[in-house]
């Protein structure tokens, strides 16, 4: 349960727009963008297990990542990693698994078995 409340804390960070560390470009891009309001909270949460920790992303939430686009996608993350709460992370290292979460969400969408 001590792990959930953590996910949610983390989750909230990950929304909040004014994060006093980020650079000042991903902050423009998120606004501008409206990055913040493209994924469910559900959705949210798993992308987030799925590149901060380990887990992994539904069909469902890989749709919605896709429809939140790369650029957001990519702007969130690097906002997530200049957050203090993050410092012990390997900056690299999420930065691939983000990477990896976009590519098998979009082979997953783009795939014609789901179209069909």
């Amino acid at each position: 349960m001590a792990s959930l409340n953590v996910y949610s804390v983390l989750v909230v960070l990950f929304l909040t727009c004014g994060v006093v560390m980020a650079m000042k470009g991903n902050d423009q891009i998120i606004k501008e963008s409206n990055c913040e309001t493209k994924m469910g909270l559900p959705c949210v949460l798993e992308a987030f297990t799925s590149i901060f920790n380990t887990g992994s992303i539904s069909n469902k939430c890989c749709g919605e990542l896709v429809v939140l686009g790369k650029v957001c996608h990519s702007a969130l993350v690097k906002r997530t990693l200049e957050n203090p709460l993050f410092k012990d992370l390997n900056p690299a290292t999420i930065i691939a698994k983000s990477i990896q979460t976009w590519n098998n969400c979009l082979a997953l969408i783009d795939s014609p078995s789901l179209s069909a």
